[in-house]
């Protein structure tokens, strides 16, 4: 993994793994969620090793996640519209890209997401629209959505 780290000058990310960005649009937009103005649109590279994973996080904006090559990457997925613990028709979802059917998957805008990969190693690409900001991201951390996922989810409690 270390000729990857090099090659893509990938650094590491807080939410856990590597990551470098790759593309970062000089077009201006202003946010539907907040007003502010971001960047259209931004690219990373994003490698996640054995072991590691991606702790439950949101972006207040769309993020599309592409395959690109080593071992398949398990995505969680919990719709976030309202505190997880008061939703009564909360939808979860764990879906897999690079298993040779899949290769893409979105998160949408504010929905919790977490990631593993399913082998020594899985390279994939994050393209956020409006672009990524670290303002705009954010850790699991209301005890309401931790007790959630320790209640219903158990084996979730490693991403938080």
């Amino acid at each position: 993994m270390q000729e990857l780290i090099e090659k893509y000058n990938l650094r590491p990310h807080p939410e856990g793994g590597y990551f470098g960005e790759v593309f970062r649009s000089s077009e201006k937009l202003n946010s539907p969620s907040h007003g502010r103005q971001r960047n259209a649109l931004t690219h990373i590279y994003f490698l996640l090793e054995k072991g590691q994973m991606s702790r439950f996080h949101r972006v207040l904006h769309d993020e599309v996640w592409n395959f690109y090559e080593g071992a398949p990457l398990k995505l969680i997925q919990v719709e976030a519209k309202q505190t997880m613990a008061l939703a009564n028709n909360y939808q979860v979802s764990e879906n897999v890209i690079g298993d040779g059917k899949d290769y893409v998957h979105v998160i949408p805008a504010g929905h919790w997401q977490a990631a593993e990969s399913l082998g020594d190693y899985s390279l994939v690409g994050c393209s956020v629209a409006p672009g990524f900001d670290f303002e705009d991201f954010s850790f699991m951390q209301e005890s309401a959505d931790i007790d959630w996922i320790k209640q219903r989810k158990p084996d979730w409690q490693r991403f938080i």
